[in-house]
């Protein structure tokens, strides 16, 4: 992957963890009381919310940079409860466990993103973040629509995988934010 793309994304990534850490020691892992669609529905508002910022004037002082933040940090959540939502009575969790968890799914998204870089020779860079936020919000509607049947697909990707877009998308949002 780009070293460039590698700095940058692990950056944006540094930044969200220390939100997340930073939330996490206010409220504990109260998230984990939520099941995944609960988190998709989070998600489905924040993009809402991105799209409205990036439409017209808001009325509560705020920009996107912080939605996409919260995209990132509710997409590992979502992919945690994926995978630990068997035990929802394991719901005040050690924070290494968490921090663990959170490592490696940048760890993993890392990967793909590297894989997917190399393949679409870094499109992402020539894309508007309004464009991205739309992807993002398809992502979710997919997401929901997979919910809605149970987590049956016939020939789509999973839940999962669309998690982990909308984690890489948000994170290239924050890169292009940043540069302009």
């Amino acid at each position: 992957m780009n070293t460039l793309t590698s700095k940058q994304y692990a950056t944006q990534i540094a930044q969200c963890k220390e939100v997340f850490l930073k939330k996490n020691q206010d409220y504990g892992t109260a998230w984990r009381i939520l099941r995944p669609s609960s988190l998709t529905d989070q998600m489905f508002i924040k993009a809402k919310r991105i799209r409205t910022l990036q439409e017209k004037q808001a009325k509560v002082a705020e920009d996107a940079h912080v939605e996409f933040v919260a995209l990132v940090n509710y997409a590992i959540m979502a992919l945690f409860q994926l995978k630990y939502n068997d035990s929802p009575q394991d719901l005040d969790l050690p924070k290494e466990q968490v921090l663990d968890f959170y490592n490696q799914v940048v760890a993993e998204n890392m990967e793909l993103l590297a894989a997917k870089n190399h393949d679409y020779d870094e499109a992402w860079r020539e894309m508007r973040v309004s464009s991205m936020t739309d992807l993002i919000l398809m992502k979710i509607l997919r997401i929901k629509q997979i919910e809605n049947n149970q987590g049956k697909t016939i020939i789509s990707e999973g839940i999962a995988a669309n998690y982990q877009d909308i984690l890489n998308y948000a994170v290239f949002c924050l890169i292009l934010l940043n540069e302009n």
